[in-house]
């Protein structure tokens, strides 16, 4: 008797053992991994040889490979283990600010491991907030009944406790982008309209006191006085601004170059490799070059959203919003400080930064995301 057709999943043109996930969320994710690799290396090679480029490639590896255990653990397990992955992420925020954290560059946010590499808890963070508030919200959604007081004031506390202590490191740009995450999980979870007016009126007002109160630190206001007037502080938060505006104006439509850009390679602008990873891109691919970087980051943001959009669970489709809105943010913040459109802010460019957890959270996003189509084709 001869044996059937291979049955694959509707649309992914995929058989085997990949044909329950979706490879293009993959594919968009690991193309986006080797741009950001090769802007890496071109960053580091003058200082460092291959050595950043190495570290980044095996650090992406790792990411993939975690990603794709996620998703194979399915939906259900998931969902079952968010209250453990926020509580994890707290509890290592919580480790922050004691002696087994470390300061760099302003912020106390990391903490140190073997062989030199280091944890930033706040990264591990945004993945606890979505997932937790997308299992708190998915079960009263399923049952079509719109979240009450003590469900969204439970949403509230998942949201709340976890930014408030990477404000304290202080980290505003990782708190931004998890309240961004976090308002739009709960938003899309159906929180009331005078809830959510509620909250981004509460958020302007702490926006306004941040500045006009003695919240900020020193160096956040000199990033954002940098911000507003390079000029100002020619040798010390301007010059960065400064650095990185030469490097994009420098590379035109087309570039100077792969490996060619007088900026990059000269070292003239701090923190390329990770914080300005964007501005190799100005210069050296062009405009042309970082549009094409751009549109790659964002068609992996709308591959998230549609992955979501057919789950059919509410928690996966919960789960892909909040890592749409949290890869969007990121990308926005980055590149905007990069084209001096937003203040620094020193938040990475997702999958493209040099940087271990950021590029861990980033496929850890991934795997979430991907959990939620495995457990809705799971056969």
């Amino acid at each position: 008797m001869r044996a059937g057709p291979t049955r694959t999943r509707r649309g992914s043109g995929v058989a085997g053992p990949f044909a329950r996930h979706d490879v293009g969320l993959y594919v968009a994710a690991a193309g986006t991994s080797l741009v950001g690799a090769l802007l890496v290396w071109s960053a580091t090679v003058s200082t460092a040889g291959n050595a950043y480029l190495v570290r980044h490639l095996l650090t992406a590896a790792v990411g993939l490979v975690g990603a794709v255990l996620v998703s194979r653990a399915g939906r259900e397990r998931l969902r079952v283990a968010a209250p453990w992955l926020w509580a994890g992420s707290v509890l290592l925020l919580l480790l922050v600010p004691t002696p087994l954290g470390t300061t760099v560059n302003g912020a106390r946010s990391w903490i140190p491991l073997l062989a030199g590499f280091t944890l930033q808890p706040a990264e591990l963070a945004k993945a606890g907030i979505v997932v937790a508030l997308a299992a708190t919200l998915a079960g009263r959604l399923d049952r079509g009944q719109v979240p009450g007081v003590r469900t969204l004031g439970a949403a509230a506390l998942l949201v709340g406790v976890p930014t408030a202590l990477v404000v304290l490191q202080p980290d505003l740009g990782t708190a931004l982008v998890l309240l961004a995450a976090g308002f739009a999980v709960v938003t899309v979870g159906g929180a009331p309209a005078r809830w959510v007016l509620a909250t981004v009126l509460a958020a302007v007002v702490l926006a306004v006191l941040a500045w006009t109160a003695p919240l900020l630190s020193a160096y956040q206001r000199a990033r954002i006085t940098g911000f507003l007037d390079p000029a100002g502080d020619p040798q010390g938060a301007g010059y960065q601004v400064r650095q990185v505006r030469l490097a994009v104006g420098g590379g035109g439509a087309f570039g100077q170059g792969f490996m060619e850009g007088p900026r990059t390679q000269g070292g003239f602008v701090p923190f390329q490799l990770n914080d300005f990873v964007f501005s190799v891109a100005a210069e050296e691919l062009g405009f042309v070059g970082a549009a094409g970087l751009v549109l790659l980051l964002g068609v992996l943001v709308v591959r998230v959203l549609v992955v979501a959009a057919r789950s059919e669970d509410t928690f996966g489709r919960l789960v892909g919003v909040g890592v749409a809105v949290w890869l969007a943010v990121q990308v926005v913040q980055n590149v905007g400080m990069n084209l001096a459109l937003l203040p620094v802010t020193g938040i990475p460019l997702p999958f493209v930064s040099y940087g271990g957890s950021s590029m861990l959270a980033s496929w850890l996003a991934v795997g979430l995301v991907d959990a939620a189509w495995v457990g809705t084709h799971r056969r």
